[in-house]
């Protein structure tokens, strides 16, 4: 079983302000197969966590480890934490011109894989995936995310992480922006990867809707940079009757 650990990790990021920090000494371990929610005010450093994890440049370590499998995390380059197995769902998916749904994907699982998939195979799985996201079979020759809804957006980002198989999964509000069909979908593909392959998932969110679908075993409030609570599913349904006056205020 593979873990994500996360040790006293302290992020700053430069703004027109300069230095700031964001994260002052995050703790948290995620095992394969587990899902950990993470809730918090905006503000409080969730995002700022998932894009540290996957190696975004704008925000710097200063303190603190992130190892998977003891491996040193911050010690790769962005996609040697991909073929690692870490995945990162964006809030905001980037639109790629010129670039197809289709040659994405399957650079994408020949740069994991360290050699392309079988076509004939590849493309049935893909085929099949796609019916289960209610993706019409047109999108794998559009450019990525180019033109598409929000809803078909998240859509896409999770064909990608049912077709490239991640051990770990950061999902960043991947819930922001969808109805309540296309929140079904999109959660049930994130249950079934994790039905499939034992996936651990951070899923971090603002609302317990999601969680009515993707069921999490912790539950882990961010307030300041910082876990200032930790729990299971109940916490979530108190966070969703009380708010987080009761960590501000602290």
């Amino acid at each position: 079983m593979s873990t994500l650990q996360i040790s006293d990790l302290h992020v700053t990021v430069e703004t027109d302000q300069g230095t700031k920090e964001i994260l002052k000494g995050v703790d948290l371990t995620i095992n394969q197969g587990e899902i950990h929610a993470i809730m918090g005010p905006n503000g409080s450093g969730k995002s700022t966590l998932a894009y540290t994890i996957a190696g975004h440049p704008k925000y710097e370590v200063t303190g603190g480890s992130i190892t998977l499998d003891g491996e040193d995390v911050l010690e790769m380059e962005v996609d040697e934490r991909a073929k690692a197995g870490l995945f990162l769902a964006m809030q905001y998916p980037v639109e790629i011109p010129g670039v197809t749904v289709s040659n994405f994907l399957r650079t994408a699982k020949t740069a994991i894989d360290g050699e392309a998939p079988a076509l004939r195979p590849w493309l049935a799985e893909v085929r099949e995936s796609m019916e289960k996201l209610r993706m019409d079979s047109s999108f794998t020759e559009r450019n990525v995310n180019e033109g598409f809804s929000g809803g078909e957006k998240k859509r896409n980002e999770i064909l990608q992480l049912e077709l490239l198989k991640p051990k770990f999964a950061v999902l960043d509000e991947t819930d922001s922006g969808l109805d309540v069909d296309a929140l079904r979908i999109v959660s049930e593909g994130v249950n079934r990867v994790k039905d499939n392959t034992e996936l651990g998932v951070l899923l971090i969110t603002h609302y317990t809707r999601i969680l009515r679908y993707i069921k999490p075993d912790f539950v882990h409030v961010f307030v300041a940079g910082k876990v200032a609570d930790q729990g299971g599913p109940e916490l979530a349904e108190r966070l969703e009757n009380e708010g987080y006056d009761r960590y501000l205020q602290a």
